[in-house]
């Protein structure tokens, strides 16, 4: 049988080599900009601007200069559609309608606007941190249910909790994935954080705890089926029963996410590429962490944490 948890120091190393960079790029970040990432005006609140120009003419660094020129220096100016379309979305910090009036009469210096297109949002801080602290509690709450369900689930198998603790480490595995590449983009590329980012991020963390469940079930099943086998031989042959599943489900949801990248708008490919990353770290975290990560603690390797017998040895007795 092919073995795959016991290549599991092997596993860990290469999530530390991803994750370790990505925690000193969030550092770096901090240190720099004042912010694990760039946050966008979802969450330091702002002015968001959809114009429609009615010819051509706009380009983003004629926009730039506008919204410079009255005191607007971190912006983030994204065209809409094709270059035909001459739609742009601005986003801005904080204005009064005195300058808002002042930015349009700059704008329509460039090109004439279509005024009843135009569509101008106010988001205050204080939204932004709500919707922060909404997020952070949901990621709580989920870790919550899942260990209470799995808790709930397993609770014939002996060292149940171990399960649901080795599920939030493969959560947490994911968040640092995704968090780490979201931080180095937004250095690299200024993407920043929005609401769509809080809504690829949980469903990274659904779709891990989903593949990681199957797993453990499986485990569960097989451990009365084959007592007297090896603790690790009875792991490793759920992960080969489920590990065509788990492919197989990722595999047509990749395969929709790459033709969204390659054709999509624009203003979707961000949330699209994390959500392909994170969901690529949660099929292999689920799979290459989670269980392994189980096996590691059954077996003791894990200080504080470990139980002191395999769990087969628990079933037998």
């Amino acid at each position: 049988m092919f073995s795959l948890v016991q290549k599991r120091r092997w596993f860990y190393l290469l999530s530390s080599i991803i994750i370790v960079p990505g925690i000193a790029i969030m550092i770096y970040s901090v240190v720099t900009t004042g912010a694990l990432f760039r946050l966008s005006n979802d969450f330091v609140g702002g002015s968001i601007y959809e114009l429609q120009f009615t010819t051509s003419g706009a380009t983003e660094a004629n926009i730039r200069d506008v919204f410079e020129a009255n005191a607007n220096d971190d912006l983030s100016i994204q065209r809409l559609g094709s270059a035909d379309a001459n739609r742009w979305s601005v986003r801005a910090a904080f204005q009064d309608t005195e300058t808002q009036g002042a930015i349009l009469e700059g704008l329509e210096q460039i090109a004439p606007l279509d005024r009843d297109s135009v569509r101008i949002e106010q988001v205050s801080p204080t939204v932004g941190q709500e919707v922060a602290q909404a997020a952070f509690v949901a990621v709580i709450i989920a870790a919550t249910v899942v260990t209470g369900f799995i808790l709930l689930a397993f609770r014939e198998v002996p060292n149940a909790l171990q399960y649901g603790l080795c599920a939030i480490v493969a959560i947490l595995h994911d968040v640092l994935v995704v968090s780490g590449i979201m931080s180095l983009m937004g250095l690299l590329l200024g993407w920043e954080v929005d609401a769509l980012f809080l809504t690829a991020l949980l469903t990274v963390v659904g779709f891990s705890i989903q593949d990681t469940i199957v797993v453990f079930d499986r485990i569960r099943e097989n451990i009365p089926k084959h007592l007297g086998e090896p603790y690790e031989t009875i792991v490793n042959r759920s992960i080969l029963e489920t590990i065509h599943r788990s492919l197989a489900t990722q595999l047509n949801a990749f395969f929709i996410m790459i033709a969204i990248l390659l054709f999509g708008g624009d203003s979707i490919k961000q949330f699209i590429a994390i959500l392909f990353v994170g969901l690529l770290t949660g099929t292999y975290s689920s799979i290459f962490i989670a269980v392994p990560l189980l096996v590691s603690l059954q077996k003791g390797e894990i200080p504080f944490f470990s139980s002191r017998k395999p769990t087969i040895q628990a079933v037998e007795a």
